[in-house]
């Protein structure tokens, strides 16, 4: 562990879905650091992302390509506010989906406006690769992540697990009328539920090869450097040891399963006691009670929460 980091201790970063309008107003109103940050990003992205993050005049938030960018700049702006108050770094640092290069980001492998960018034209390039209607997702919960995979193998059209969320907590992905057979197959398999889930792509599919593709080309364009600790990878919830292994995990992470199961166990089984998910929403606090109850977590979306974090350690 390098000098200055906190044994035990692991940031965690939320993907999409976490999103909410005004999730950074807390922050804005106390530290100068967050309206610092919204500018840097909005300089990057050529529009106010800080304006549509507080008030969504025109309802664009839940568009993908805007989405992503605005939760990342929301995770980046709480990691910075941290460490102004005098937070060290974590020992090891991940990230749901998304939240990868938000990790990224905070990690020094990445500048803002490099994550910033990415994410948005990762964003348009789900959304091209899949016309809209034609893809879908749905959450299954209560079947073992082997049913899973035999229900989604039973199906004839294209849909295979999307994240392994946490045990008994699994999403698909894929055309949508193979994800809907296949919410069939898990409910009569004895799922407790198997539902929908409200997002415009059918994310971590192969439907996504493409985009994967053109990623990929993104990638080879920006100058990585090695973060300041290790980043559990969700593609194969390993730890990059190059930066061009990084940019083949990411290029890859794009149209395969989200592991954050297999993530959060590599943590654990690093000696991480406590997460914190760095950004809006606490998602991946009720993700780890699932997974691992002997490992904490907590979130830390407002100044009151960081510091609380700060005085606890």
């Amino acid at each position: 562990m390098a000098e200055g980091q906190i044994a035990g201790l692991a940031f965690v970063f939320p993907g999409q879905g976490s999103q909410a309008v005004g999730m950074l107003d807390d922050l804005a109103s106390n530290f100068a650091t967050v309206a610092d940050t919204l500018a840097e990003a909005s300089d990057a992205l050529g529009y106010d992302i800080g304006a549509l993050i507080h008030a969504d005049p025109d309802e664009r938030l839940g568009q993908t390509e805007v989405t992503q960018p605005a939760i990342l700049v929301t995770s980046v702006a709480i990691w910075r506010v941290w460490q102004e108050l005098g937070g060290s770094d974590p020992a090891m640092m991940a990230g749901h989906s998304l939240g990868e290069y938000s990790a990224l980001v905070c990690s020094g492998a990445m500048s803002l406006a490099q994550g910033a960018t990415l994410v948005r034209d990762r964003g348009a390039l789900m959304q091209q690769a899949v016309p809209e209607g034609e893809g879908a997702m749905a959450a299954i919960l209560g079947l073992t992540d082997e049913q899973i995979v035999a229900c989604c193998e039973s199906i004839a059209g294209e849909v295979a697990p999307a994240n392994y969320n946490a045990p008994g907590q699994v999403v698909i992905a894929g055309a949508a009328a193979a994800v809907a057979q296949a919410i069939d197959a898990c409910k009569e398999a004895g799922a407790k539920r198997a539902l929908p889930v409200a997002m415009s792509v059918p994310s971590h599919s192969s439907l996504m090869s493409g985009a994967a593709e053109e990623l990929g080309e993104r990638l080879a364009g920006i100058e990585l450097q090695m973060p300041r600790m290790p980043i559990v990878h969700n593609f194969d919830a390993s730890v990059a040891s190059t930066t061009a292994e990084i940019a083949d995990k990411l290029k890859a992470q794009l149209h395969n399963p989200v592991r954050w199961t297999q993530c959060a166990e590599v943590l654990a089984a690093n000696n991480i006691e406590h997460l914190v998910e760095c950004g809006p929403g606490k998602v991946l606090c009720g993700l780890q009670k699932r997974i691992n109850k002997s490992v904490t977590a907590s979130a830390v979306n407002s100044g009151e929460a960081l510091a609380e974090l700060l005085a606890s350690l």
